[in-house]
């Protein structure tokens, strides 16, 4: 079983920046996908972006260049750079992560982090 702890989540004012981390538990198989999915009030949830240990990704069509996701294989890491935060950024950020070699099917899932967008 895998342990996802999110960080870096809070408030800022349009237009402002925030990263979020997020560190998955030593496991005993490779990690291999990890990313970002987001869920606003009433909303489903959605993906943000994905990474593989391969070092491809993928991006929620919302994002229009604002955000960048990375990975730290070593560390089993992945990080989320956004910029340019919107109000309609607002919601719950979750962390997923995968044994799989994907972009955004993850069985591994973090508590979720509040960011909030306002001015």
């Amino acid at each position: 079983q895998v342990q996802l702890v999110e960080s870096g989540g809070g408030l800022v004012q349009p237009g402002g920046s925030l990263r979020l981390s997020c560190a998955a538990s030593t496991s005993r198989f490779a990690i291999n996908g990890m990313g970002w999915y987001r869920q606003a009030a009433g909303k489903q949830r959605e993906l943000v972006a994905g990474v593989t240990s391969g070092g491809n990704s993928k991006y929620g069509d919302f994002v229009k260049g604002r955000f960048t996701i990375s990975r730290d294989n070593a560390k089993n890491t992945a990080t989320l750079q956004m910029n340019s935060l919107k109000p309609e950024d607002t919601g719950v950020y979750y962390c997923g992560a995968s044994y799989e070699y994907t972009l955004s099917e993850y069985e591994f899932w973090g508590q979720g982090t509040q960011v909030t967008v306002s001015s």
